[in-house]
């Protein structure tokens, strides 16, 4: 990831052209009497969750006209995992 280093004031000048920047995957270090303050990153894309992963999977296969193989133990596993999910819930530190 390339790095752009601004200063606070040429940030808060324009702050659209600076965001623009991160769009583009650019992290902008903001600078004050030649010391960084902070940091301005782009987010790193979502994780997918279990759910996401097999509605892609059905999606592709839909449009290559074949399902993926999975090893069969490992899809009962997982199968076994969603049924069984809960929330999680911490115990109390009483």
């Amino acid at each position: 990831m390339s790095a752009l280093h601004l200063t606070e004031a040429e940030v808060v000048r324009d702050l659209a052209a600076v965001l623009e920047k991160v769009q583009q995957g650019v992290e902008v270090i903001v600078e004050k009497n030649n010391q960084p303050i902070a940091v301005i990153s782009p987010l790193r894309p979502p994780q997918r969750t279990i759910s996401d992963s097999i509605a892609l999977a059905r999606q592709r296969e839909n449009e290559r006209g074949y399902a993926v193989t999975l090893d069969p133990d490992f899809a009962a596993d997982i199968e076994e995992v969603i049924r069984n999910r809960r929330s999680w819930r911490p115990r109390s530190w009483d």
